[in-house]
């Protein structure tokens, strides 16, 4: 495992600009604007959240206390879940850095699925008379999550958190993390606020009065033509931040598909199986043979640690702007890369193969067989023969051995997977993203290198250099040193693979010549 992190850490030590900045008191404008700042950050123990904690406590090592609203879970109190995420390897920089960090994480005990988060009165006082700036990153990013709790999450914390803001009295910035798809049912998204389909206190009181049941039944009427629930309530969300949000230092970020970190603080950390890395780890293991996806359609990939970045980034321009003219107005980012670096999906599974090829897996379960196909018929087609099928088989196998049975229900979360995504893999998102551009014009040089978001110097084949090896370690918990086992795994599954396919074709030659012997 040591060898495996090695490999990650690999040029990972701070940007000379970094270095030379941190060892003088003179600090750039983004780090004098988080010094002696109080913040307040929701969504910290989730995939963002952790990234943003951890850039700000070492590219912002002035800043005063990061409040993070976390809530019990499984047993475990707030103090235990924060203690369990700063041990985490994404803070081993951090660490080495900045040893004396942690006085600086105090945790709020609240739950955004809530209301008024689930704050208590002495954290709430707290919380007013302390915090200058605030990241709403918090969500629920299940595309299927039932409307009442994505309602409450995405929507009814927004409006809570902002009605909170409004009463701090020392308040810069508030940033709101949306998605670059909150409009996806637009031709063009532009940098603008969009008439909501619903109006979100409608939305709320219709989703707090009507009971669950009743909602799930009337759930696709409401959506209209909006694909998920995670698209629609992003979408109100931001009706919620137009209205509530005014007279406010509040700025908007929509990133778009955001996988794993590109650089910092390790090369390819990721700890989900959300969209485009769900698919290559489901492809990398043999699971998954096919997606219903136009292989020629932009992914929009943004690596984690880049939306951070900006968001810190976006943050400051907020705040000073405000600074200067109190009525600038609502702000919003589009952070997405089909304009300034695109990548197709072909090009994504293609460099994911290319470099997983030569690390692949212990735990995978056949050889590498996967294709991308815009004909859902096709998709259909191939998924009844190359995961129906095979799964019923192997399950009858399991349960003739005393064995419990598992493919079937496996593949039935992985149709439902591609099912859920296929309408975003399937079309093109046109954007008009003109403000991050503008923002890096106002960056110092040395901003611009210690909160790094340009997209247009982000490097896809160093990303992918490092992208299989992440989420061999990171995802799949598959250690370095299980390479050369899995590479003669992986040799026996070549043949096993090229085993089948022979006696598919040969069985399928026997049939059409009885067949033709039949007819004629």
């Amino acid at each position: 495992m040591d060898n495996l992190k090695d490999t990650l850490h690999m040029d990972n030590s701070p940007l000379p600009e970094l270095n030379s900045e941190l060892d003088q008191k003179c600090l750039t404008p983004i780090q004098e604007f988080y010094k002696d700042a109080n913040i307040f950050i929701t969504g910290s123990t989730g995939f963002l959240g952790q990234i943003l904690v951890e850039k700000l406590l070492r590219s912002c090592k002035d800043v005063s206390t990061l409040y993070l609203l976390v809530r019990n879970k499984k047993g475990k109190n707030i103090h235990t879940r924060i203690e369990e995420i700063l041990d985490d390897t994404i803070f081993d920089r951090l660490r080495k850095e900045c040893p004396k960090f942690r006085h600086k994480v105090v945790g709020i005990a609240g739950d955004c699925n809530l209301p008024d988060l689930g704050l208590s009165i002495e954290d709430r006082k707290l919380l007013i008379d302390k915090v200058n700036v605030v990241f709403h990153v918090a969500a629920t990013v299940r595309f299927d999550e039932k409307l009442k709790t994505a309602v409450a999450i995405n929507v009814r914390a927004g409006r809570d958190l902002l009605q909170l803001a409004r009463e701090m009295k020392n308040l810069k910035s508030y940033i709101h993390v949306s998605t670059a798809f909150s409009n996806c049912t637009a031709d063009l998204t532009e940098e603008k606020f969009y008439e909501p389909v619903v109006d979100y206190k409608k939305v709320m009181m219709m989703a707090e009065a009507l009971p669950e049941r009743m909602l799930d039944k009337i759930t696709p009427v409401i959506l209209d033509k909006f694909p998920n629930t995670y698209a629609f309530t992003k979408n109100v969300a931001e009706d919620v931040v137009r209205e509530e949000g005014v007279g406010l230092p509040v700025g908007i970020l929509r990133p778009s598909v955001v996988v794993s970190t590109y650089k910092e603080p390790v090369h390819a950390w990721i700890n989900n199986m959300y969209g485009a890395t769900g698919v290559f780890a489901g492809a990398a293991v043999g699971l998954l043979k096919v997606l219903y996806c136009d292989k020629d359609c932009v992914a929009n990939l943004v690596p984690v640690d880049m939306v951070v970045n900006s968001i810190i980034a976006t943050a400051w321009e907020i705040g000073t702007e405000f600074q200067k003219d109190k009525n600038s107005g609502i702000k919003i980012y589009n952070y997405e890369s089909s304009n300034d670096n695109p990548i197709t999906w072909e090009h994504y599974m293609a460099k994911s193969y290319h470099y997983g090829i030569n690390t692949p897996s212990a735990k995978a379960i056949w050889y590498y067989s996967f294709f991308l196909t815009k004909s859902r018929l096709h998709y259909l087609f191939t998924i009844f023969f190359l995961h129906t099928v095979p799964a019923f088989l192997i399950d009858g196998v399991l349960m003739c051995i005393g064995k419990s049975p598992k493919m079937v229900k496996a593949y039935s979360k992985i149709h439902k997977f591609g099912d859920v995504i296929a309408y975003f893999s399937t079309r093109n998102f046109p954007f008009r993203s003109e403000n991050i551009r503008k923002m890096l014009t106002k960056m110092s040089p040395q901003d611009r290198s210690i909160f790094f978001c340009d997209l247009k110097e982000l490097d896809w084949e160093e990303f992918f250099k490092y992208y299989a090896r992440g989420v061999r370690i990171y995802l799949l918990q598959d250690p370095m040193d299980t390479v050369d086992e899995a590479r003669k795994r992986w040799n026996r599954l070549y043949w096993a693979h090229q085993t089948v396919k022979a006696v598919l074709v040969y069985l399928l030659l026997r049939t059409l010549w009885s067949i033709y012997l039949c007819i004629f």
